[in-house]
Protein backbone atom coordinates (compact mmCIF):
# COMPACT_ATOMS: atom_id res chain seq x y z
CA UNK A 1 0.00 0.00 0.00
CA UNK A 2 2.97 2.49 0.79
CA UNK A 3 3.80 2.05 -2.72
CA UNK A 4 0.74 3.26 -4.22
CA UNK A 5 0.80 5.98 -1.62
CA UNK A 6 3.93 6.86 -2.87
CA UNK A 7 2.96 6.46 -6.51
CA UNK A 8 -0.19 9.09 -6.34
CA UNK A 9 2.16 11.75 -4.75
CA UNK A 10 4.55 11.88 -7.20
CA UNK A 11 1.70 11.61 -9.87
CA UNK A 12 0.21 14.33 -8.18
CA UNK A 13 3.06 16.30 -8.25
CA UNK A 14 3.32 15.36 -11.90
CA UNK A 15 0.17 17.19 -12.37
CA UNK A 16 0.93 20.35 -10.68
CA UNK A 17 3.70 20.67 -12.88
CA UNK A 18 2.13 20.65 -15.85
CA UNK A 19 -0.66 23.13 -14.26
CA UNK A 20 2.50 24.84 -13.47
CA UNK A 21 3.83 25.53 -16.96
CA UNK A 22 0.26 27.41 -18.35
CA UNK A 23 1.59 29.90 -14.93
CA UNK A 24 5.02 30.08 -16.32
CA UNK A 25 4.61 31.49 -19.95
CA UNK A 26 1.05 33.21 -19.14
CA UNK A 27 3.68 36.58 -18.21
CA UNK A 28 4.81 36.04 -22.21
CA UNK A 29 1.22 35.95 -23.29
CA UNK A 30 0.53 39.34 -21.32
CA UNK A 31 3.23 41.42 -22.59
CA UNK A 32 5.70 40.40 -20.20
CA UNK A 33 9.25 40.83 -21.21
CA UNK A 34 11.24 37.74 -22.33
CA UNK A 35 14.10 37.48 -20.38
CA UNK A 36 16.62 34.88 -18.92
CA UNK A 37 13.92 33.00 -17.10
CA UNK A 38 12.37 31.74 -21.03
CA UNK A 39 15.43 31.81 -23.56
CA UNK A 40 13.19 30.02 -25.32
CA UNK A 41 10.22 31.11 -27.43
CA UNK A 42 6.53 30.57 -25.74
CA UNK A 43 4.65 27.45 -26.71
CA UNK A 44 1.54 28.21 -28.56
CA UNK A 45 -1.58 28.45 -26.51
CA UNK A 46 -2.46 25.14 -27.55
CA UNK A 47 0.17 23.00 -26.35
CA UNK A 48 0.11 24.50 -23.19
CA UNK A 49 -3.76 24.09 -22.86
CA UNK A 50 -2.55 20.54 -23.71
CA UNK A 51 -0.32 20.50 -21.30
CA UNK A 52 -3.01 21.86 -18.56
CA UNK A 53 -5.59 19.35 -19.49
CA UNK A 54 -2.93 16.54 -18.93
CA UNK A 55 -1.90 18.11 -15.48
CA UNK A 56 -5.98 17.79 -14.50
CA UNK A 57 -6.09 13.55 -15.57
CA UNK A 58 -2.63 13.64 -13.30
CA UNK A 59 -4.28 15.37 -10.36
CA UNK A 60 -7.63 13.17 -11.00
CA UNK A 61 -5.83 9.88 -11.61
CA UNK A 62 -3.52 10.43 -8.27
CA UNK A 63 -6.12 11.40 -6.09
CA UNK A 64 -8.32 8.46 -6.81
CA UNK A 65 -4.94 6.18 -6.71
CA UNK A 66 -4.25 8.05 -3.33
CA UNK A 67 -8.00 6.83 -2.46
CA UNK A 68 -7.04 3.32 -3.04
CA UNK A 69 -10.09 3.47 -6.49
CA UNK A 70 -8.86 0.86 -8.69
CA UNK A 71 -9.98 2.89 -11.39
CA UNK A 72 -7.07 5.77 -10.75
CA UNK A 73 -4.54 2.54 -11.15
CA UNK A 74 -5.30 2.15 -14.60
CA UNK A 75 -6.21 5.45 -15.45
CA UNK A 76 -2.80 6.52 -13.58
CA UNK A 77 -0.92 3.48 -15.18
CA UNK A 78 -2.70 4.36 -19.07
CA UNK A 79 -1.35 7.88 -18.27
CA UNK A 80 2.00 6.64 -17.48
CA UNK A 81 2.44 4.26 -20.50
CA UNK A 82 1.14 6.75 -22.18
CA UNK A 83 3.66 9.74 -21.46
CA UNK A 84 6.82 7.56 -21.39
CA UNK A 85 5.72 6.46 -25.57
CA UNK A 86 5.67 10.63 -25.90
CA UNK A 87 8.75 11.49 -24.37
CA UNK A 88 10.80 11.87 -27.05
CA UNK A 89 8.74 13.97 -29.19
CA UNK A 90 9.10 16.94 -26.10
CA UNK A 91 12.31 17.10 -25.83
CA UNK A 92 13.94 18.18 -23.09
CA UNK A 93 10.91 18.10 -21.03
CA UNK A 94 10.16 14.86 -21.71
CA UNK A 95 13.12 13.51 -19.50
CA UNK A 96 11.61 14.90 -16.28
CA UNK A 97 8.22 13.20 -18.06
CA UNK A 98 10.10 10.10 -17.93
CA UNK A 99 11.77 9.89 -14.51
CA UNK A 100 8.35 11.01 -12.76
CA UNK A 101 5.91 8.53 -15.25
CA UNK A 102 8.01 5.49 -14.86
CA UNK A 103 8.46 6.10 -11.33
CA UNK A 104 5.41 6.21 -10.43
CA UNK A 105 4.13 3.22 -13.14
CA UNK A 106 7.10 1.13 -11.63
CA UNK A 107 5.70 1.65 -7.99
CA UNK A 108 2.71 0.74 -8.98
CA UNK A 109 3.53 -2.20 -10.95
CA UNK A 110 5.37 -3.76 -8.40
CA UNK A 111 2.69 -3.13 -5.92
CA UNK A 112 -0.05 -4.64 -7.75
CA UNK A 113 1.61 -7.72 -8.82
CA UNK A 114 3.98 -7.71 -5.59
CA UNK A 115 5.22 -11.13 -5.37
CA UNK A 116 3.48 -13.44 -8.46
CA UNK A 117 6.03 -15.42 -10.73
CA UNK A 118 5.20 -16.28 -14.37
CA UNK A 119 5.34 -19.77 -14.31
CA UNK A 120 4.88 -22.03 -10.51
Amino acid sequence: MKRYKAAAIIIIIHGLIEIGGFFAVLPLWLGAEQGAWMPFDPPSPLIIVGGVIWGVFRLIGGFALYKNRLWGFWFSAILCVKTLSAMFYILPFGLMDAILGGTALILMLTQYFDKKKLVE
